[in-house]
């Protein structure tokens, strides 16, 4: 690092995303991307006429987008924000709210970038950690002063909390925020939206990424009361106003109205998901009951940093974290039917040179 370079970001550690090699063709089971095609709406918007207009600004409000994604959740379009990927949109947070004398709360077990941006912002963050079989501690949250950020589905465990537990958590003190991250809420769960409409003090953030087949556009929005939706939009409107592009706002738009496409991708991942946990339990894997469109997976007699190299020989990308509670699990994406099939194949593979 350089010499001008603040004395506050000296002790930074970066977050580290799903690689994405270029030495070979992979199937990338890695990153909770999808090899889904996005819908066909969204097609259509790129080659509409509409991208000849991209020599003017985007709408800075991005009113259209917000309207339609108001629409889908039943809030007003002043109870949303948009921006640059839900990570973006996490940033706006940590920036409006969060300091040096913040302290905030997060699982030993969930996305990295929480810790990320805790170290990078110098806030005093506390990891909770999750119980021996990896659900969340709801009481720690209940009894704590400090604000909570939690991922619903969690990842990469895959466990989803009722709506109810949520509730409990944002009740328990209306004087901290409750940011609940539903990355992964669209497969098969009920979103905490509604309570948004209830409580002041709660922030629920989506991405496109996933169940809207996007993560190339990176697209993610929040939900919350319109006081907290105003700070925000402050906070983008002294840093970037301009963050969403005019082409992420048109397919962004067209992709939320698409609801009967997506409804049928979603469903598909989740068959390929069972389809794929009970392939790898004849095989004697144990898989976490995942809300998601990932799986975590362990073998007695295969350890996962292993289990991860021999599926990248065969050219299958899957991620391996190497912490301590989880270091002998492996995360696999859910894929098209092809690829899972792919998967179970090169896994029975290397369970048979285990043996020989």
């Amino acid at each position: 690092m350089s010499k001008f370079l603040l004395e506050k970001y000296k002790n930074m550690v970066a977050y580290i995303p799903g690689e994405q090699p270029k030495d070979r063709a992979y199937i990338k089971l890695n990153a909770n991307e999808t090899s889904m095609k996005p819908s066909p709406k969204v097609l259509e918007v790129l080659k509409s006429s509409r991208m000849n207009g991209l020599g003017h600004y985007a709408d800075p409000d991005a009113k259209e987008l917000r309207t339609a994604i108001a629409e889908l959740n039943d809030v007003a379009m002043n109870q949303v924000f948009v921006g640059n990927g839900s990570d973006e949109v996490l940033g706006f947070l940590f920036l409006a709210y969060f300091n040096e004398q913040s302290k905030i709360c997060y699982p030993d077990i969930t996305y990295g970038f929480y810790q990320v941006f805790a170290k990078t912002f110098g806030i005093n963050g506390k990891q909770i950690p999750l119980k021996e079989d990896f659900t969340v501690d709801v009481d720690a949250y209940v009894k704590t002063n400090r604000h909570v950020i939690l991922a619903n589905p969690n990842a990469p465990t895959g466990y989803y909390l009722p709506v109810s537990e949520i509730e409990r958590i944002v009740v328990s003190n209306p004087n901290r925020l409750v940011v609940i991250d539903e990355a992964y809420i669209d497969y098969g769960n009920e979103s905490c939206i509604p309570l948004t409409k209830k409580y002041d003090n709660l922030i629920v953030v989506h991405t496109m990424s996933k169940s809207k087949n996007l993560a190339g556009a990176h697209i993610g929005y929040c939900i919350a009361s319109e006081k907290l939706i105003e700070d925000l939009n402050g906070i983008k409107y002294s840093f970037n106003p301009y963050s969403m592009n005019d082409i992420t706002i048109a397919i962004g738009t067209a992709a939320i109205k698409d609801t009967a496409y997506y409804k049928k991708c979603i469903q598909e991942i989740i068959n390929n998901r069972e389809y794929t946990k009970c392939e790898l339990e004849r095989y004697g894997f144990t898989v976490l009951d995942s809300a998601t469109n990932f799986i975590f997976v362990t073998h007695p007699n295969l350890h996962a940093r292993e289990y991860n190299a021999k599926l990248r020989e065969h050219g299958i990308l899957a991620r391996y974290f190497d912490s301590e509670r989880i270091q002998n699990y492996l995360r696999i994406t859910i894929g098209t039917r092809q690829e899972m099939e792919q998967v179970i194949m090169v896994t029975s593979l290397i369970l048979e040179e285990l043996v020989a």
